[in-house]
């Protein structure tokens, strides 16, 4: 099996070792934190006066979210269910604030097992999730409907119909929202998007996209879950299934139904939504999808280790997604009079010297000032619209739905991307949902 490549920041990310390091246990309760919301902000505000921010979720990912939001705001609470992890993110947290705590601006950060006794607090503005993606668009609902800004962890869901109950949420609350495709804060994968929505290579006609497929692993017998962690509490809303060691830790289960639909959304949608960001259809999709790929039938692991898909959209630009045997993971934008590839390594073009090419006054500009969680945080404060808004976040996640249904059945589909169903497809539409485990429920 190849080497495991995991997403971190600026793709450099947090390793299946680090992900699983903890700390020693500790005290798990602490005392409230006056609200961020109703302290007035200076341009470098103090300590106290930052955005309260409560983190679900301190695993890899969370641990990411976390040694970057002690800076950017001020974390007050932490929820995981597996007791290490969140002993560890409660003592580093307090560790951080400690001349804060001293001065008696920050009050101590409190640990929870259960996510929703973090939701019921007033004194928290937002929210960073980073769970597995079965969570997350249950958790991103409930979070916005109690009050909470909103960072989420990619992809936004395992169903397109989830995605869309995130959107609704979202609007009705009138929350911000950061979706964890952090690759729009990247200034080399802008310029590309840049490069061809302004024109520079001609009429686009073709996009290309690889990820890095899911991989397949033995079963393997059930074992008791450990001391300390709240199983059924991680399964929530996904079937009940026995423990076992590999079910719960990354890159694992990324790689399993029940809470994912794998790589093809867990990598590729860092590159779906830089195809769509590239088309200009953030609020739509394609017209047409076809496709197929390999899915071990035995084992632990059942998500595609391997695919190719077509899709085309209704200006007739065809985006052909692949597993990582095309190219190395990224996009490659083709049109009349040029290519751009945006790749891991960065960015190429032919010819070369649409590189240099400078993006005037009155054209399309899409680079931000700012990296992704601090956009979060800044946009929490003024309100403006966030990097991966959760339109884009649910369009780009809706790409890898459309290729996983493909994968699954095997045949062309006519897709209706405004009321975001399959045409004349009883079978294909029925993969739009799944039910959730009682009684977890959107």
């Amino acid at each position: 099996m190849r080497r495991h490549r995991r997403e971190g920041r600026r793709g450099r990310g947090i390793t299946r070792r680090g992900f699983l390091r903890t700390a020693a246990a500790a005290a798990l309760s602490g005392p409230w934190l006056v609200a961020a919301s109703t302290l007035g902000r200076a341009q470098v505000p103090a300590a106290s006066q930052r955005i309260a921010v409560g983190i679900i979720g301190v695993g890899g990912r969370g641990t990411a979210h976390l040694q970057a939001l002690v800076s950017e705001s001020q974390v007050v609470a932490v929820a995981d269910p597996q007791l290490p992890r969140r002993v560890a993110a409660k003592d580093f947290v307090e560790r951080h604030y400690a001349e804060a705590a001293a001065q008696a601006t920050f009050r101590g950060c409190a640990a929870y097992n259960d996510f929703r006794e973090l939701l019921a607090r007033r004194d928290i503005d937002a929210v960073s999730i980073c769970t597995p993606d079965h969570w997350h668009a249950a958790l991103a609902v409930a979070a916005a409907a109690s009050g909470k800004d909103v960072l989420c962890e990619k992809p936004l869901s395992v169903t397109l119909t989830e995605g869309r109950a995130v959107c609704e949420a979202v609007t009705r609350y009138g929350r911000v929202f950061q979706h964890g495709t952090q690759r729009r804060s990247e200034r080399e994968f802008a310029v590309a998007c840049e490069l061809v929505r302004n024109g520079r290579i001609g009429r686009l006609h073709t996009v290309r996209v690889s990820s890095e497929p899911s991989h397949a692993n033995p079963n393997e017998p059930p074992a008791p879950a450990p001391a300390g962690f709240d199983y059924d509490l991680w399964l929530g809303p996904a079937p009940w299934a026995p423990y076992s060691p590999r079910r719960c830790v990354t890159p694992w289960w990324y790689f399993i139904a029940d809470y994912t639909i794998g790589f093809v959304a867990g990598q590729g949608v860092h590159f779906t939504d830089i195809a769509q960001w590239g088309l200009g259809a953030d609020d739509t999709g394609p017209v047409e999808v076809e496709g197929g790929g390999q899915i071990p039938h035995d084992g632990l692991c059942d998500t595609a280790t391997q695919w190719h898909v077509e899709m085309t959209f209704a200006n007739g630009v065809r985006l052909i997604y692949d597993d990582d045997r095309a190219f190395p993971m990224g996009v490659i934008f083709e049109g009349t009079e040029g290519k751009v590839r945006a790749l891991c390594g960065g960015v190429s073009t032919e010819p070369q010297t649409l590189r240099s090419t400078v993006i005037g006054p009155g054209e399309v500009c899409l680079q931000r000032p700012r990296w992704h969680i601090a956009d979060f945080i800044h946009c929490v404060k003024t309100r403006e619209p966030t990097a991966a808004p959760v339109e884009a976040a649910h369009r780009a996640t809706s790409l890898c739905h459309l290729a996983h249904i493909a994968i699954l059945t095997g045949r062309r589909l006519k897709w209706d991307p405004a009321r975001e169903q399959f045409l004349g497809d009883a079978e294909a539409n029925r993969y739009l949902a799944r039910a959730m485990r009682p009684p977890w429920h959107l």
